[in-house]
């Protein structure tokens, strides 16, 4: 039997499946279909160490999100078809897209992030633009846009910081020049706390979206406490802890 997209999500990003869950069934198939476009885009640098093919790779997507804007046939790829029919489907901003292409650059080019700002501006094109997109695809008002995005911000950070190992060991600079682990973690802490104070004006139909940043507080309030924990890769909560917060945001609807 072949692997689905669904199967792809749920192999390689258990958060965002765990959470897609929650939406409508009809809802949960374009949530695959743009966390598979994700999972496409971040694993290019990665599947080669010829610089040459991983930005190949990437102009390949960064070509079907242009056939996207300017309404082309889209292309026989099996995420790039279906992805092709939901952007036009919710009118999502190519850009967006777009952005999240050229944040991956990074990782092919390893120079180290010039300073936070220019570290966050890739978290918030990378994480931020997906989680908006996520909840975009749920229905979620331009009203809901800070507090999606500060959202993103909060669980990119807390995504970066566990993969700091795991960074440093494939030759890249995971810390921005001048800038402390603790330091990431209070502006991930930062974001969050914005999201949260912003809970009110995100419909809860697009709770699937932001729920996928669930392990985010538990992640950033460790690395802040203990700053040491990061290069250790020793921030992930326990497996029954995961599931409880998962559990309590799904009945609470709170993120």
């Amino acid at each position: 039997m072949s692997e689905t997209l669904e199967d792809k999500v749920a192999a390689s990003d258990p958060d965002r499946h765990a959470a897609g869950l929650l939406a409508p069934p009809d809802a949960r198939s374009k949530l695959w279909v743009l966390y598979a476009f994700n999972l496409e885009i971040a694993r290019a640098p990665y599947l080669t160490q010829e610089p040459l093919i991983a930005q190949m790779r990437l102009q390949f997507w960064t070509d079907v999100l242009d056939d996207v804007a300017a309404a082309k046939p889209p292309r026989a790829h099996e995420v790039a078809e279906p992805l092709a029919a939901l952007w036009a489907e919710h009118a999502l901003p190519v850009e967006l897209g777009q952005q999240m292409i050229a944040a991956r650059h990074w990782h092919i080019d390893r120079a180290p992030f010039a300073s936070a700002q220019a570290w966050l501006d890739h978290i918030d094109h990378s994480a931020g633009n997906l989680m908006w997109l996520a909840a975009r695809v749920l229905g979620a008002p331009d009203g809901a846009k800070a507090a999606c995005r500060a959202m993103g911000r909060a669980m990119g950070v807390a995504q970066w910081l566990q993969a700091v190992p795991a960074l440093a060991a494939t030759g890249r600079a995971p810390y921005p020049q001048g800038t402390s682990g603790a330091e990431m973690a209070q502006a991930g802490l930062q974001a969050l706390a914005d999201a949260r104070a912003a809970r009110g004006t995100v419909p809860k139909a697009c709770a699937p979206a932001l729920l996928a940043g669930f392990q985010a507080a538990a992640v950033l309030t460790r690395a802040a406490q203990d700053p040491a924990r990061i290069d250790a890769g020793a921030l992930a909560p326990s497996e029954f802890r995961r599931r409880g917060t998962l559990l309590v945001g799904a009945l609470s609807g709170r993120w």
